[in-house]
């Protein structure tokens, strides 16, 4: 393909792209509706429930790294169609699972399958699309993709479990990855690393073992609280990371060239990209409890109404596009950040009596701030890298937001938690017991304590986003408006 503007093969070719994103994400939260169901069908034990739901998590954000790199050696198109072949047999086998622990196995491998997609997927983009406007787009389109799948996912599982079998939730998977197998290979181009030398399985082993324990240690610590087995994880995970990145610094091939974190374009899009992350998932775990637990609204309600936030974020991603061209990028970036303030300050206006569309206002406008600003980051990380080097520069940028979200989850969670149970001290631990109990008088404090804990902790992420505004226009403020690469500065 010539470098230039991009025709109507490319942007096909990405609407190809984003059906992989959509699925993957989708794949996180459409087992929501799912899990009764198959509780009742299979009985798990407790235990097994758990790695039901966290094993493909685990395995997605584990393996990112290591398939980014990949990627780059064997061809990216190559490794996503073996992915997509790969996640559509995972799909039918758990659909199929007759016991928890092939379910646990084939989500495990979904989970590996699905870390093959997302790096090959975005830095396909960085090949395919050369003029910097156009690939700012692209990566916008590709970003909704994301959001648009763990936005429906617990509506299409509602609908499917409303309809057919558990199963049902995992097929769902199938059609879109054979239309991706049949159409890759005529609409995406091939690239591969001409100067890749051996792939580093040390560094490999390396970065799945610390990425698998820290993101396990930040979980356990979210749901349980201070115990042993999760600090010392999270301990051990921080030392074998810092093991792989010396190893990174000093080895003759490896999966990530750490020099690329002393270019301010892909160091600062990294640390907006983990700290947005972490502000949007933590307090989306706040707000969708609101919306069932304190406005009781059923589950698939709640998840209908979650689309009204679309347009909010349609406009900003569209407004966005419109400027990346004519605006510097810092600026750009600091806006979506205050938009993303801003939504949380009129979080922190919410009671347990407040109006529907005061919450669906401020989950729209973290929506919008969120993914105004992930899509322009993204796009700094891809270009900072040389191309050689995209697939393992968009997997550094999926890492950031896996970690980003897991931190959010953690410690957002325990100060909610905290600010809960100071406020309810002899009630029930969390608000879904509490309403589970029909005593009125308790429902109603533990619903004013839930607020509470939501209202602070939107405060504390306004504080967060209103700072990372700051930060993140100093240092980007070296990048023009337009330009083919972020300059290396």
């Amino acid at each position: 393909m010539v470098e230039g503007r991009a025709g109507r093969g490319e942007w096909i070719g990405l609407a190809v792209l984003v059906l992989p994103c959509l699925l993957v994400s989708m794949d996180v939260s459409v087992l929501f509706f799912a899990l009764p169901f198959i509780s009742a069908d299979l009985q798990p034990s407790g235990t097994e429930q758990l790695w039901i739901m966290d094993v493909y998590g685990f395995a997605l954000a584990g393996l990112l790294i290591t398939m980014g790199a990949l990627g780059d050696r064997i061809g990216r198109r190559r490794l996503l169609l073996v992915g997509a072949t790969a996640f559509c047999a995972a799909s039918v086998l758990a659909a199929y699972s007759w016991s928890p622990e092939v379910l646990i196995i084939t989500r495990g491998l979904l989970g590996v399958a699905g870390a093959t997609l997302m790096p090959s997927t975005l830095s396909l983009i960085r090949v395919m699309f050369h003029d910097p406007a156009q690939r700012k787009t692209a990566i916008a389109v590709w970003t909704g993709g994301l959001t648009l799948g763990a936005t429906v996912g617990p509506i299409v599982g509602g609908f499917l479990l409303d309809h057919f079998w558990w199963g049902s939730a995992f097929l769902i998977n199938v059609p879109a990855m054979v239309l991706l197998v049949v159409l890759g290979p005529v609409l995406l181009p091939e690239y591969r690393n001409p100067a890749a030398g051996r792939f580093d399985v040390r560094g490999a082993l390396l970065s799945l073992a610390a990425l698998l324990a820290v993101i396990y240690g930040i979980k356990k610590l979210a749901v349980d609280g201070f115990a042993p087995v999760p600090v010392a994880a999270l301990v051990v995970g921080l030392l074998l990371g810092a093991v792989f990145v010396q190893g990174q610094r000093t080895g003759r091939s490896p999966l990530v060239d750490v020099a690329l974190f002393r270019v301010r374009a892909f160091s600062g899009a990294v640390v907006v990209n983990v700290v947005a992350m972490f502000c949007f998932i933590g307090s989306t775990f706040f707000t969708t409890q609101y919306l069932q637990l304190v406005l009781g609204l059923r589950p698939f309600t709640a998840a209908l109404w979650s689309l009204a936030a679309m347009p909010l974020i349609i406009v900003g991603m569209t407004v966005t596009g419109v400027l990346a061209s004519r605006v510097r990028v810092a600026t750009l970036v600091a806006s979506g950040l205050v938009v993303l303030a801003s939504a949380f300050v009129v979080l922190t206006q919410l009671t347990p009596t407040s109006p529907l569309w005061l919450v669906l206002l401020g989950a729209g406008g973290v929506g919008a701030g969120v993914l105004m600003t992930t899509s322009l980051t993204s796009d700094l990380m891809l270009t900072a890298a040389p191309a050689e080097h995209a697939g393992a520069a968009s997997a550094v940028s999926e890492t950031a937001s896996e970690l980003g979200g897991a931190l959010g989850m953690a410690i957002l969670g325990t100060i909610g938690a905290a600010i809960y149970t100071a406020d309810l001290p002899n009630g029930p631990s969390t608000l879904g017991e509490a309403t589970a109990t029909g005593d009125a008088p308790l429902i109603a404090a533990a619903r004013e304590a839930f607020t509470h804990g939501l209202t602070v902790t939107a405060t504390v992420t306004a504080v967060i986003a209103a700072a990372l505004a700051v930060i993140a226009y100093r240092t980007l403020r070296h990048i023009p408006a337009t330009t083919k690469d972020p300059v290396a500065a």
